[in-house]
């Protein structure tokens, strides 16, 4: 196992190096400056202009600028917001638990739902249940998380005055009502996240347990007359997961893509609104840190599907 998470971290390293140099690069050729208004300020001299340019680097070369980036970030600085005037790593550390936690909670709500739903489905093929499922299913994943969002605040939050729209970071309540203002707030977006993740993975897993229902040693286990919940849960559903959590680990680049929307609408101070708000004002340092901690997510959750191979499938080896 140590020798597999090795190898996985020397392979990660190249993907994460060309990722930023993608990022980097699309980065710096992109229309826009963050010191635009600056320069346009009649109050502001054109000195001050220029030489925070030269400060940060502005007018280096790419290749340089890069290289100049990339060896603060590997000694810990990730540069500073030109907006909010704070440094880079300071801001995403503000934020970046509250995105895990909701895109956290949602896989859970995901999996709660799909899982049951998808292996009875399967279970029960072409059954009013399997048909209910299927077309929950596809309006699950066919509506886009902005739509669902701005549905869910016109009924819970509009009509029925029972959830705020608007994530409030402040809350003066103490106690457990401090910590049920939090989830009250929650509950929205991670309910659009949980249900848009749910629909896809309803589909996933029932197609996963109809392959697996029908091998040979689903009917051995029967035969052995093991009880159907004992076959259902140690011998269908935990073969079948495998390709789930495939799934989950690719489809990890739109939940986070996702969670972006979903934390604007809200309000969420996330990272995702967090990239919204540098993207708007061309803060480039912002925008570069973010998306590339984004790709060393995305990273991390396929290396835990990988290890999660072996435990649910002790034929995998690692070697």
């Amino acid at each position: 196992m140590s020798q597999y998470l090795l190898r996985r971290i020397l392979l990660a390293i190249p993907s994460l190096l060309g990722i930023s140099v993608i990022l980097f690069t699309v980065l710096a050729l992109a229309p826009g400056d963050p010191f635009g208004e600056l320069a346009q300020n009649p109050a502001v001299p054109p000195e001050v202009a220029a030489s925070l340019r030269e400060k940060f680097g502005m007018d280096d070369p790419i290749w340089e600028r890069y290289v100049k980036w990339l060896s603060q970030m590997l000694q810990g600085n990730w540069g500073f917001s030109f907006v909010s005037r704070v440094d880079v790593d300071v801001l995403i550390l503000q934020r970046l638990p509250t995105t895990l936690i909701v895109i956290g909670s949602s896989q859970i709500l995901a999996l709660v739902v799909a899982l049951p739903v998808g292996v009875y489905a399967a279970m029960k093929p072409y059954s009013l249940f399997d048909q209910l499922a299927t077309t929950m299913a596809f309006i699950g994943f066919s509506l886009p998380t902005f739509f669902t969002g701005l549905m869910l605040i016109l009924v819970f939050s509009i009509s029925l005055d029972w959830l705020p729209f608007v994530y409030q970071s402040n809350v003066n309540e103490t106690g457990l009502a401090f910590y049920w203002e939090h989830v009250k707030q929650s509950i929205m977006p991670v309910t659009v996240l949980g249900l848009f993740q749910g629909g896809v993975l309803t589909r996933f897993v029932r197609s996963a347990v109809l392959d697996v229902v029908r091998l040979d040693y689903v009917t051995t286990a029967r035969a052995k007359g093991l009880r159907e919940r004992v076959v259902i849960v140690k011998h269908i559903v935990r073969n079948a997961l495998i390709p789930v959590v495939t799934l989950i680990a690719l489809q990890m680049p739109i939940v986070f893509g996702g969670a972006v929307v979903t934390e604007q609408i809200f309000r969420v101070p996330g990272i995702g609104s967090l990239l919204i708000d540098a993207i708007l004002a061309n803060d480039t340092p912002v925008i570069m840190a973010v998306t590339f901690v984004i790709a060393c997510l995305v990273i991390l959750f396929n290396l835990i599907a990988d290890l999660l191979y072996g435990w649910l499938d002790p034929r995998i080896s690692y070697r």
